[in-house]
């Protein structure tokens, strides 16, 4: 994953780009039928059942929007909430509090949701080594909200981007004339860049995960579409040479036999690409 600096940055750009694009030029209602100097409090209101997230990224866009905003919190990111629970306060002027509102309110219903699918997977590993990780299936514009509830959930993060690490597939793979062309390249083209990143390589096959092995420097197979008996082979052909991963279809009915094979991690898109948002509203007091 990349640095907390880059990844403060990333919430800023998400912050800065969404009330350009919800506020544009003014919220005529507020300014229209609400004096400027008129102050109110609001509540946020949960109408749904699970993991609560998103709290701290909510102050962060009521500090952006208007620094007097004050946030009287009652329930921490990563606390299970409950239809009719109140996650929090915010007072100051009311203009300032609809501005923030659907930013708020959007992101967090998002980020819950997601945080509630992953706990609900983590709990299904419960008892193993294996954790969850997430992946680059997220949406575009908000990847930083959706990885950060991923970790509130208790999942881990894989890779931010193309950017901070080399994930060597099956196509990279047939593009660069098979999985020992593709590392020897890859590790040339990282020492020619000075860059230090990890070197996650795919393996479709047993004899895929040999070849992989021959070759130093990788950090994690991605051990991609096995079945459980060729998984259970797979790690124990591994052993503690590199980490191993399992990915392709996991679902919360298989997710806990996979990780009995004895992989260290399990990737699921469906924690970001596949969710319900959580229903919460902010009503004024």
């Amino acid at each position: 994953m990349i640095t907390e600096e880059k990844f403060q940055n990333e919430l800023d750009l998400i912050i800065k780009n969404a009330i350009r694009e919800d506020i544009g030029d003014g919220d005529h209602t507020s300014l229209s039928c609400i004096p400027a100097d008129a102050t109110g409090k609001a509540k946020l209101l949960v109408k749904d059942n699970g993991i609560i997230a998103g709290v701290e990224f909510a102050k962060q866009v009521f500090k952006y929007v208007d620094a007097d905003l004050e946030v009287e919190t009652f329930i921490d990111d990563g606390e299970k909430v409950n239809y009719g629970d109140i996650v929090f306060h915010v007072s100051g002027k009311s203009q300032s509090i609809l501005m923030a509102e659907r930013l708020v309110l959007n992101a967090m219903q998002r980020m819950s949701a997601i945080a509630t699918k992953t706990t609900f997977f983590a709990n299904l590993l419960e008892g193993t080594k294996t954790k969850v990780l997430d992946t680059r299936k997220t949406t575009p514009g908000i990847r930083a909200l959706e990885k950060w509830a991923v970790k509130i959930g208790g999942g881990e993060n894989h890779r931010f981007a193309l950017y901070d690490m080399v994930m060597i597939k099956d196509n990279h793979i047939d593009f660069a004339g098979g999985i020992t062309a593709a590392i020897t390249k890859t590790k040339k083209y990282l020492a020619d860049k000075g860059l230090d990143i990890k070197i996650i390589v795919e393996a479709r096959s047993l004899i895929e995960i040999e070849e992989i092995l021959a070759n130093e420097g990788v950090y994690r197979i991605l051990i991609d579409n096995f079945n459980y008996e060729d998984t259970r082979k797979a790690v124990a052909l591994i052993g503690d040479k590199c980490l191993t991963e399992s990915s392709g279809g996991i679902n919360e009915d298989t997710i806990r036999k996979y990780a009995e094979c004895g992989v260290d991690f399990i990737s699921s898109g469906a924690l970001t690409h596949s969710v319900y948002n959580m229903d919460l509203s902010l009503k004024a007091i």
